[in-house]
């Protein structure tokens, strides 16, 4: 059948074809480090990593470049707030914090999140604030082909002319006359509501180290000229794929489309977005008390199994957790890794470089279908158990061997290897003994033998863990 990915822009599933054989480049948007990562990114953070280890495992060699939005009023603002009189400190928000600071904290809290789930680093990692120079030389493109134009009130601000580029609304299909005011600057010295920052004059409130000099006045960059900037740094004016979550299409890529187009840029060839994740079939909300962060995820399930749940849903559709959600993910995980260790004990050496079946391959070539890969996944084990119980050595090696390769392909060996194989394993016997504990604890209760029930949660927590009774269950927890 051949590659073929949806591509937002045609609204279609396309044949994909790289500009260059045998090399694909890709753009996909990063954090802006404002606070610690939430589900979202991390599932982002997972699927592009998918995308990068099927190209390649296709043969491909791919360049990855995932950004750093560190510095944005977000983070400024914040960095304000902690030198108020009256600021409460938290644990997230220290009083007296500088911007840059902040925003160093937080990038390391995305890259531990990252490393926890075994997505693999990108070739570059760019800050917006080491490509300044990249961004002023963009804007001044567009000033100098009239797409882009100094603030009407004379102050340093600098806007894209949305009204100079007919195909603007083109990435999301939608009439420009029918959109939103930008709102990424007030309205003050723009020639049109919809018209966005392209570069934020200074202001007496921005803190030092904020702004940068540049011909049109001292000031920053905005959003969406950053992402622009530093992809065709990276990658050149033409490449393969832009990525991102499903609500960055509008503004942000939507903003990137036009301004590098008007630029005289090709930029990308395919925009490629991932869904995003509810709870119980609603928008995660922090007012409504329903978010779950990638670090709660994991002190209730192992990095895989967190992993797992993240990759397993069409990369293009909603993702909805709900309570048992972990619970089933390392379920399924541990089938797979219980045929590979019964499996191991009877072959030695399986084929390291074993293909994929062919359905496996089949499904990821169809706009990366990671749900009909994990049919494959599992009914390759089943088989494996089969010919395991025949103690049919030969076909046991055939499926240990491809179950490998498509674990690798999926990344489902990679969330846990911040942990040794000894670690890993003890982990496992400790989960295992645990859980028939928690499960005996749970029988004495249905059974009112109260004392039991007691004497078995004292032991645990003699030990170091923590089980905490909720509506769906008891969950346990290792205590520092």
């Amino acid at each position: 059948m051949g590659q073929r990915f949806y591509d937002t822009a045609a609204g279609a599933i396309r044949d994909f074809q790289p500009i260059n054989d045998g090399e694909v480049a890709i753009y996909y948007c990063g954090a802006t480090v404002q606070g610690r990562p939430h589900v979202g990114h991390i599932r982002s953070a997972v699927v592009f990593d998918i995308l990068v280890r099927w190209l390649g495992y296709a043969g491909h060699k791919v360049t990855l470049v995932r950004n750093v939005t560190d510095v944005d009023d977000k983070i400024l603002s914040r960095s304000a707030e902690s030198f108020a009189p009256d600021f409460t400190a938290t644990e997230d928000y220290p009083a007296r914090e500088q911007w840059w600071a902040l925003a160093y904290r937080f990038e390391n809290a995305f890259a531990q999140a990252y490393a926890a789930l075994g997505v693999r680093r990108p070739t570059y990692e760019p800050r917006a604030t080491g490509h300044i120079p990249e961004m002023i030389e963009l804007i001044q493109r567009l000033l100098d082909t009239g797409h882009a134009y100094q603030a009407l009130d004379g102050s340093a601000d600098v806007y894209f002319d949305v009204t100079s580029w007919p195909d603007y609304g083109a990435l999301t299909h939608q009439s420009a006359d029918n959109m939103q005011d930008a709102e990424d600057a007030p309205v003050r010295g723009k020639k049109d509501p919809r018209d966005f920052a392209l570069w934020k004059a200074k202001q007496p409130t921005d803190p030092a180290g904020a702004s940068w000099t540049a011909p049109w006045g001292e000031g920053r960059p905005g959003w969406h000229i950053e992402c622009s900037a530093m992809a065709t740094k990276y990658l050149g004016r033409h490449f393969d794929i832009h990525g991102g979550g499903l609500d960055l299409r509008f503004p942000h890529h939507e903003n990137e489309l036009a301004q590098s187009a008007a630029a005289g840029d090709k930029f990308a060839n395919f925009w490629m977005h991932n869904g995003l994740v509810t709870s119980e079939g609603e928008k995660m909300s922090k007012s409504v008390g329903n978010t779950v962060s990638p670090e709660q995820m994991l002190t209730m399930a192992r990095p895989g199994a967190v992993r797992y749940f993240l990759g397993q849903a069409h990369y293009r559709s909603q993702l909805d957790y709900h309570p048992a959600a972990l619970k089933e993910a390392q379920s399924a995980l541990e089938r797979i890794e219980a045929f590979q260790a019964r499996a191991a004990k009877l072959v030695a050496e399986p084929d390291d470089r074993a293909e994929a079946p062919e359905a496996f391959v089949t499904a990821m070539e169809d706009d990366l279908n990671v749900p009909e890969a994990l049919a494959v996944l599992h009914a390759t084990v089943r088989a494996g158990n089969s010919a395991l119980d025949a103690q049919d050595t030969e076909n046991v090696r055939q499926y240990l061997s491809q179950v490998n390769t498509m674990v690798e392909i999926l990344g489902l060996n990679s969330a846990d290897e911040s942990l040794s194989s000894t670690d890993t394993a003890t982990y496992r016997a400790l989960e295992e003994l645990v859980e028939a504990q928690i499960a005996a604890r749970a029988q004495a209760r249905k059974d009112r033998d109260w004392a039991t029930a007691d004497a078995i949660r004292d032991q645990l927590a003699a030990a170091g863990i923590i089980v905490e009774d909720g509506p769906d269950g008891a969950t346990w927890s290792i205590t520092e």
